[in-house]
């Protein structure tokens, strides 16, 4: 009698072990890299699949980060599960976008981002100039509303 493979024999026989330890998924991967299985007759991302298989679930809320940032990779040693925000932080979108960020010149208002014009927040910079007229605007609202209500100030 022959023996239906198990899924994880199945993502072992499609594996290359490299010298970092990874176990780099070749067959179906997706065009950004990520490794895809059939599993219950639905594509499922493998790293998920592995994590589920040899870890167990994932937590609700939660993405698994590759730690080795090989996207193919299914080892589940490499694997942890984290929120998105995280996973992005940690990942190479988070240092592209806070290079192209800290590239730019201007605010989005066009006011230039000087020294003398910009504050730096716990995570990012601020044009004082926009901050400045964002408060009188709410300023004039308040006033427009205590206005209406009868509130002489």
């Amino acid at each position: 009698m022959v023996s239906t493979p198990t899924v994880a024999d199945r993502l072992r026989a499609k594996v290359v072990l490299t010298e970092d330890g990874c176990w780099v998924f070749t067959n179906n991967l997706t065009p950004g890299g990520y490794a895809k299985v059939r599993v219950g007759g639905r594509l499922q991302m493998a790293h998920r699949v592995s994590y589920e298989t040899f870890v167990g679930p994932i937590p609700d809320g939660l993405q698994i980060d590759h730690l080795c940032r090989i996207r193919a990779c299914v080892n589940p040693k490499h694997l942890e599960p984290v929120t998105r925000s995280t996973n992005v932080q940690r990942g190479l979108a988070g240092a592209v976008s806070h290079a192209k960020a800290m590239a730019r010149t201007h605010c989005a208002h066009g006011h230039p981002w000087t020294p003398e014009n910009t504050s730096q927040g716990p995570r990012q910079r601020r044009c004082r100039a926009c901050n400045r007229e964002q408060l009188r605007r709410r300023r004039v609202a308040r006033r427009a509303a205590d206005w209406a209500d009868g509130v002489v100030r």
